[in-house]
């Protein structure tokens, strides 16, 4: 069984072979760490550790590299997030606080998670379930084309434009657009798409057609909103880290392309004490993502309901440093979202 001793050599071997994808010797660990013992003695902690299929040789007499295993204890026995730089917090708080929406929250949230640890950032959106509609506008773009707004209470704008088989005068769209909002406002996006097909029998029998294409059209536009959706930002960085997935870095690539992939991973990673979900190596083959390693902590949104953040990259990552990032960007993403 490790030691204490022998673990604290697996957390220098981390830290080194991350820092610098060079295989960790004990000569190496006596001279960089003060352990106050030989090289010998580290040297059977090393065999120690190699019997428990923590470390591994990946040629004859070189040094030592983490197995995913040795990761894994690496990251559970992770006592201390890495401080943010006073760089990195003002970043985080100069980029963010000029936000203004949700979807310019969002965005700006992904490209600088990305940009601050390296790899590939993940931000799940806010389930809508709970959202409330605020208010729906319409707004004639001439001849048969219409432009529908919604915009919901966290301050979420949506629009999409359609084509009617017939035009509308500004009488009817004004008839409608009251109709509608009477309706709908106050209304959560589920509860809004049940509610809508019962208008159409409000109206004018000469204007019943063109309000069930309205009907269909907001209907699709809520429905496709209520379900989950990813921003991704950062895949590029993965191409940098490929020595790092031995050749084998387009399987990767392809899995991160779909969205339901990661957003399943997600859902079954299950949070820590610490707020933390992380998934390391071959627990991640199912999702296609061998080789890497996923963390997400939660985000709270108006509304209350806790939503996903995270990074995916090497196995081989700054596990402390990222985790510290990604909480820090998560909490700044509560504040901003959940202060209305």
């Amino acid at each position: 069984m490790a030691t204490n001793r022998s673990l604290d050599v697996l957390r220098v071997i981390v830290q080194d072979y991350v820092a610098s994808r060079e295989p960790v010797g004990s000569k190496t660990i006596v001279e960089r760490h003060s352990f106050g013992v030989s090289a010998a003695t580290i040297r059977n902690d090393m065999a120690l550790l190699e019997e428990e299929e923590l470390i591994t040789a990946p040629h004859t007499s070189s040094g030592r590299i983490p197995t995913d295993k040795g990761y894994r204890v690496f990251v559970d026995r992770l006592a201390d997030l890495r401080p943010l730089s006073p760089a990195q917090r003002q970043a985080i708080e100069t980029f963010l606080g000029s936000s203004e929406d949700l979807d310019e929250v969002l965005v700006r949230s992904v490209r600088l998670l990305s940009q601050l640890t390296h790899q590939v950032a993940l931000i799940q959106y806010p389930s809508l379930s709970r959202i409330l509609i605020r208010h729906i506008e319409m707004v004639s773009l001439g001849g048969p084309r219409l432009l529908i707004v919604v915009i919901s209470d966290n301050g979420r704008v949506e629009q999409r434009q359609i084509e009617l088989s017939a035009d509308l005068d500004e009488s009817a769209i004004s008839m409608i657009r009251e109709k509608f909002n009477s309706a709908l406002v106050g209304l959560s996006f589920t509860e809004a798409v049940k509610a809508a097909s019962g208008l159409e029998g409000s109206f004018p029998p000469a204007m019943r057609a063109a309000v069930s294409e309205l009907v269909t059209a907001l209907g699709d536009q809520l429905d496709l909103n209520r379900s989950e959706r990813l921003l991704m930002s950062g895949s590029a960085n993965l191409a940098l880290t490929a020595e790092d997935f031995g050749g084998k870095i387009h399987p990767v690539l392809e899995a991160i392309e779909e969205q339901v992939t990661i957003l399943k991973l997600f859902a079954e990673m299950e949070p820590d004490h610490t707020g933390f979900a992380i998934s390391i190596g071959k627990e991640n083959d199912q999702f296609g993502l061998g080789g890497t390693s996923v963390l997400s902590t939660g985000y709270t949104a108006n509304g209350g309901e806790v939503s996903k953040v995270g990074v995916l990259g090497p196995t081989r990552m700054d596990y402390s440093g990222n985790m510290a990032v990604v909480r820090a960007v998560a909490r700044y993403l509560s504040k901003l979202l959940g202060e209305d």
